[in-house]
């Protein structure tokens, strides 16, 4: 495991679920949202502290996707509310909350493959005179806006080294090339908080570390907040400053990685309660008793 690192705005945050934040760019109060009898999301409470990289982590079923499904307007809670940058966006339809600066990737890339990469790119803009019906019939009114919002996505692909597929078909492109094309059409938003649902999932290692290196540039160099899904601890240590935890829809546990790495209830839900735990007589008796006819039983084949 790393050394502890520098915590910077949260070196004095306590390490316990639903902790306030010095500066939070979003808080989450209440939200629960429930398929039949299933609850798959209850958070009390929860800050997320702004210019900073929060890592989201869990289980598979912990309520993750669900839980960035709603905060992005995908999906509606049965209660709760939240607010993004001090003003209420729960309830409010996932175009208008990108509009205000939170945007969100997927898990299954969304690019659109007959289209190519430089337009979907360009698709990300928002706030487009053109896309307006009376405006587009006047391209006077849009052009010089257009050929900035065309130097504006080349600008991003060149950071994402991907100006040399600029015109190729995003459907030609693996599976590491469309998180990096998503990636950065999310930019085009100019966002202040950027959401990653599994944005290492499918990648080759070879493009891997280059996917790091452009999250941690949304903090380094661009003051931007990011949350992101993760299942790789790996990546979780080496990019996030805070984790969050969560497990059968709740968090359990949050902190900086070092210390979430350490604490039994992370490693309770990921392994199960009992993981670690010593064996009774009777289970260390029927334990070796299995083995033994398992072995009895190879013998006589």
């Amino acid at each position: 495991m790393p050394a502890e690192r520098d915590r910077g705005p949260l070196a004095d945050v306590a390490t316990e679920p639903g902790v306030p934040k010095p500066d939070p760019i979003l808080v989450v109060k209440g939200v629960s949202r429930r398929f039949g009898g299933l609850t798959a999301v209850d958070v009390e409470h929860l800050e997320v502290q702004r210019g900073v990289i929060t890592a989201l982590i869990g289980p598979n079923g912990a309520g993750k996707t669900t839980f960035f499904n709603l905060l992005t307007g995908f999906d509606k809670p049965n209660h709760g509310e939240w607010t993004f940058d001090g003003r209420s966006v729960g309830g409010m339809a996932a175009h208008k909350v990108a509009r205000l600066g939170m945007v969100r990737t997927f898990q299954l890339t969304k690019s659109l493959a007959k289209l190519s990469v430089l337009e979907n790119m360009k698709l990300g803009a928002i706030g487009q005179r053109g896309e307006r019906f009376l405006p587009a019939l006047l391209p006077a009114g849009w052009r010089a806006q257009e050929r900035e919002i065309e130097a504006r996505a080349d600008a991003l692909l060149e950071r994402f080294r991907m100006d040399h597929m600029r015109e190729e078909y995003a459907g030609a492109l693996s599976g590491g090339q469309r998180k990096l094309l998503e990636m950065a059409r999310a930019l085009m938003a100019e966002p202040a908080l950027v959401m990653l649902d599994e944005p290492m999932a499918g990648v080759n290692p070879a493009l891997t570390q280059s996917l790091l290196e452009h999250v941690k540039s949304l903090r380094d160099d661009e003051g931007r907040s990011v949350v992101f899904v993760e299942h790789d601890m790996d990546v979780v240590y080496d990019i996030s400053d805070w984790v969050v935890v969560m497990a059968e829809g709740r968090i359990i546990a949050e902190g900086p990685p070092e210390v979430i790495g350490a604490n039994k209830a992370v490693i309770d839900a990921y392994l199960g309660s009992h993981h670690d735990a010593p064996l009774t007589v009777a289970e260390e008796e029927r334990v070796l008793a299995e083995a033994q006819a398992e072995a009895a039983e190879e013998g006589s084949g």
